[in-house]
Formats: structure tokens, sequence, C-alpha cells
């Protein structure tokens, strides 16, 4: 077996990995400051804990009812069930051919399920409307792999587009709007820079930014840091941090990366056909991580009270 047999990728020093006699041990570094993942709820999940207060549907992001997808009779998800709610950074792991891709696009309404249902804010996802509230990020697309001839802000800009509108032209909020979202993605120094000169960490940069402009309240991350170097991985993983903490936007993040994701999240949800393991990320161990990759792994933990747990 090879590391790429496992379809994990590890690029932040914090995390190693090695494989010995087909067990993977996985060791993740927590001397630096944890963010995230140090929650063990989100804010949101505190209160209602607190009150016994119900959450109306339109107040859940997303949810997943007993949601199964299909292509040709093979269940490609199965029985997907659990909510995000309001606040958290929830990431997706879970290894290639997984179903991860496929959850996503049923959250976001590009494929309907076999059965079962996938709500967007109180919604059927597949007849959503409000898309305004929801931000979408892919891994790459084909104007940052071109010589597209465009700057930073144009991109941006393209996000605050709506639909025609004749009196568009007279609207004098959408520069602020742009200039808001070039800040909060702290690219606001690249705004006039060309697409093809920006290196891919500040490529996806920009296309966060570019979700940012209308505000949403959701934001759906694919694998957003692939192909990223360590220090650009670094400076994205602290962006969607103070998108998270700052500005209350609920994150949902698709990734490889266990190291990444037991330090940033706050739950995740561990996905390989079926629901391996959902709830709070600190309680993410090697049962579930062994179960979800269906071969033995070792967690050791390192923080500044424990040689390793």
């Amino acid at each position: 077996m090879t590391l790429l047999d496992t379809g994990w990728k590890y690029l932040l020093p914090a995390t190693h990995v090695s494989l010995r006699a087909a067990r993977v041990n996985l060791v993740v570094d927590q001397s630096k400051p944890t963010t995230a993942a140090v929650l063990n709820e989100t804010e949101s999940q505190k209160l209602n804990a607190r009150s016994g207060e119900i959450l109306n549907p339109e107040q859940v992001p997303v949810r997943f009812n007993e949601t199964w997808f299909s292509y040709n009779s093979e269940p490609v998800v199965r029985d997907i069930d659990f909510s995000i709610t309001q606040g958290e950074f929830a990431a997706i792991l879970g290894p290639n051919g997984s179903g991860k891709t496929t959850l996503m696009k049923l959250a976001l309404g590009l494929l309907k399920p076999t059965s079962g249902q996938v709500l967007l804010f109180g919604e059927p996802a597949e007849s959503f409307t409000d898309w305004h509230r929801v931000g979408y990020v892919p891994q790459r697309t084909q104007a940052t792999e071109s010589r597209f001839p465009a700057s930073v802000r144009e991109i941006v800009n393209f996000g605050s587009y709506s639909g025609f509108s004749p009196l568009a032209i007279f609207s004098r909020g959408r520069s602020s709007q742009v200039d808001d979202a070039l800040e909060m993605a702290g690219i606001t120094n690249l705004a006039d820079r060309r697409v093809s000169d920006l290196s891919v960490g500040q490529q996806q940069r920009m296309l966060i930014a570019r979700s940012l402009v209308r505000r949403p309240d959701l934001l759906v991350l694919d694998e957003p840091v692939a192909g990223v170097d360590a220090a650009g991985e670094e400076q994205f993983h602290t962006m969607v941090r103070r998108l998270n903490r700052d500005f209350g936007i609920t994150i949902v993040m698709v990734s490889h990366d266990i190291g990444a994701v037991m330090r940033e999240a706050t739950t995740c949800a561990c996905i390989n056909r079926d629901i391996v393991f959902h709830g709070p990320v600190h309680q993410l161990d090697a049962q579930a991580l062994s179960g979800l990759y269906g071969f033995p792994v070792d967690v050791l933990l390192h923080d500044p009270e424990h040689t390793h747990r």
C-alpha cells in the first residue's frame, strides 16, 4: 500500500504519516495555539443544549435526512442523516471514491436524492432559490488554469452577478461589496494583479473573495487547498478560521487532511458511502479512522501538557 492508495494528502509540518505493516501512524502536533478545534461544540450547539431549544428548519443551513443517492442503481451514499448547524466549521472527511463530492453536489442542489431529502435552510436543495446565502469554492476553475486576461478585482466582481438588470448601471453598492470581499479574503493588495500571475494559494483566496461578495451565510469548500504549498495552506486556513469565528459564516469543507481537520474544524463527518462518524472533532479517534479507511490507524496527539496521548 502506498500513500496514494489512501487518498490522503499532508502538507503542513504539524502532520506526519508513516506506513508500517499496513498500519498508519498519524501524529498531530497541537503544541501550536489551537483555534476552532478546541471548541467541543459550536456556540449555537451550546445554546441549544442549555435551553433545550429545537431549531426551526430554516435556521439549519444543511440537513441530510436519510439521504441515498445511486448511479445506475449502485448506491454512492447510503442513509446519510446529520445536520450542519449555524456557525459550525464542519469538515467532510473520507478516502477517494467515498461519496464526499456527491454529498456536496446533493447539498448544492446539483443532484437530487434517490431517496430521502437534503434541505438548505429548510428548503429542498434541488428547489432552493436564495443562492445569495450560499457561497461555493471549487478545487480549481478554468480561469485559474490559463492565461485568462482578467484582474483579481474583475473575477471577484463576477460574484455580484445575480441576473440581468437594466438598472444595474446605476448601482453604487457593488464596488464597496467587492472591496469588502477582497479585505475579508486578505487580498486587497492583489486587486489589480492578473489572475494568471497568482500562486495557487492566492487563486484560491480570490475564489473565496468572489463567493463572499453577496455575504453568504454558508460557505462550501471542496478540497480548497489542493495543490497549495505549506505556507499558502496555513494562510488559507487562517483566513477561513476568521470568516467562521469573526463573521459567523457557517463553513463546510471537504478535505483529505486529517491534521488540518483536527486543528480547524468544530465538527467532522467521516463518509465512506455510509456515515462512519459524526460529532465534535475532538472525539475523532483511531477507531473511527480505522473504520473510515479500512485498515488500522493509530492517532497520537501532541500538546503542551502531554508528550503523547
